[in-house]
């Protein structure tokens, strides 16, 4: 067989089962290979950024990587924000690149580029291959070095002539690196710091906001009297009626300083002490406390799970304390005008069981995530690397996982922009996603930053560099223009009616939500 149907067939049999595609000529071996493995779902996305966003989104809720196929570095350029997102949710991830024939890139052809330095840039691992035969080997690498825990982004380069050529060799199965052990004597630490009844936080991240883990951590703070934090931006967390409350760090670092307060011991699970997003004139960049005791139990590497499941067993923890169980929250409107804050409890009351949420609201969302800790059991994703336009292609990418499961993404109507084509995937896949745009007409988290950053003084023109007006978006048009059934909602009573209908119904729609 050709190198290209010998490299999927040694990644489906180490349980590939999802390509996401954007293809070009370098990869048509590949896209032929394709239809001798009805195992494969190839996914076809319009912008490379649809096509590695929709991947951390499947890896985020089925654990396992999707292989993603780029044409060349610009390609490979085109998905760089929503792998960069990917890497720092450490979600698994496979990039297969296409490039020119070996015997072709001396030529410096239009498409020719430093693809092993965007690669590199982008990727936990990477390799080149230099014949077919290297090539099955290649791909058994690859998903071996995704799978590493907690998911790493490989990506394997592959020139044309190596794809399209014959070959007598097969890829095997090989395991990949489990969690790490926890280093003993921090244990020990941890359990000191626990106990001595100073103020203590346990700060939670990475793979250790499920269930399971978020019940053991509620054991030992109700042990021990630890406050629970987390994350700003969460990979996955699981949340919902019966389920432990962690307070995420906020988004703005003087509230994150107050959010720390006091604080005199931090023992972090997959997860590691806090910075501020950006740094600000007069500002701190590292956010905890000064003296503060900082104990780093489990990396992200480690296994998190074992030091709780240890720490339990050392405070004899039984017990959950009802504190850290989520609070009833205010009922929903029933008419009136929309606004962010109706929105939020509008959705806490209506948000499906086993919902899954894709978040990347931006300022007009901050109303949803407290109104919803209360909401039936559900999954939320987070923009873990804040680079906007992840929220659409993780949704669709999350359907495509878990496609028994509703999806709802809150999105900010400015970032929606930069991947809108997820919705005519979403569309052709027939994917159950409610996407929820607000449409605030403007980059609102800029105006904040500019005050933030000092650069007061700003006339017209700076300011029509945060307006998304003149001409207004027609997001109805535009959602209907890609397959996809599309709303605008003006007050309490129409977002209740179409929310309502949308998250039962098959299929996808729009709801724009003007505020």
């Amino acid at each position: 067989m050709n190198a290209a149907d010998a490299l999927l067939k040694t990644l489906v049999d180490n349980g590939l089962e999802v390509v996401f595609a954007n293809p070009g000529t370098s990869e048509m071996h590949l896209v032929a290979a394709v239809d001798h493995y009805p195992q494969i779902r190839p996914v076809l996305g319009l912008f490379e950024g649809v096509v590695t966003g929709a991947a951390d989104g499947y890896a985020r809720m089925s654990g396992k990587a999707a292989a993603n196929l780029l044409h060349l570095g610009p390609g490979l350029g085109n998905g760089f924000a929503n792998i960069h997102n990917a890497k720092k949710a450490r979600s698994p991830m496979i990039n297969i690149v296409g490039d020119h024939a070996t015997y072709h890139l001396k030529y410096d052809a239009p498409l020719t580029s430093d693809l092993d330095g965007l690669a590199k840039s982008s990727s936990d691992w990477v390799e080149r291959v230099k014949s077919p035969d290297e090539l099955p080997a290649g791909g058994a690498r690859a998903w071996q070095a995704a799978h590493n825990f907690p998911g790493k982004i490989a990506t394997l380069i592959v020139p044309a002539d190596c794809a399209w050529s014959e070959t007598d060799k097969s890829g095997e199965i090989l395991n990949s690196k489990g969690p790490e052990d926890i280093d003993e004597n921090l244990l020990k630490e941890a359990y000191k710091v626990l106990t001595d009844k100073s103020n203590c936080m346990l700060f939670l991240g990475g793979e250790f906001l499920d269930e399971e883990s978020l019940n053991m951590a509620a054991k030992i703070a109700t042990k021990t009297g630890a406050r629970l934090g987390t994350e700003t931006f969460r990979k996955r967390q699981r949340r919902g009626q019966s389920i432990p409350v962690v307070e995420p760090l906020p988004y703005f670092s003087e509230m994150a300083e107050d959010f720390l307060k006091g604080i005199e011991n931090i023992v972090f699970v997959g997860s590691k002490p806090p910075v501020s997003f950006f740094a600000y004139p007069d500002k701190k960049s590292y956010l905890s406390p000064e003296n503060s005791k900082l104990v780093q139990l489990a990396t992200f590497e480690q296994d998190g799970r074992k030091a709780l499941e240890s720490l339990c067993e050392m405070l004899n923890a039984n017990e959950i304390s009802e504190e850290f169980l989520p609070s009833p929250t205010n009922p929903a409107p029933l008419n009136g005008e929309l606004n962010p804050a109706h929105v939020g409890s509008l959705i806490g009351e209506l948000l499906p069981e086993e919902a899954i949420v894709s978040d990347e609201a931006a300022t007009s969302g901050f109303a949803v995530y407290p109104n919803t800790w209360n909401s039936k059991p559900h999954d939320w994703l987070s923009l873990t690397g804040g680079s906007i336009g992840q929220g659409l292609p993780l949704a669709t990418g999350a359907a495509i996982a878990c496609p028994d499961r509703p999806v709802v993404c809150l999105h900010g109507d400015g970032g929606a922009m930069y991947t809108i084509q997820s919705l005519w995937t979403q569309a052709r896949e027939s994917l159950n996603v409610t996407n929820i745009i607000f449409s605030n007409r403007a980059y609102a988290i800029l105006k904040v930053e500019l005050d933030r950053v000092g650069a007061l003084q700003t006339g017209d023109r700076a300011q029509s560099l945060f307006s998304l007006e003149n001409p207004d978006i027609n997001w109805t048009s535009l959602g209907k223009s890609l397959g996809v059934e599309s709303f605008t909602t003006l007050t309490v009573e129409d977002f209740r009616k179409v929310f309502s209908t949308a998250v039962k119904e098959p299929g996808p729609s729009l709801i724009e939500v003007r505020i």
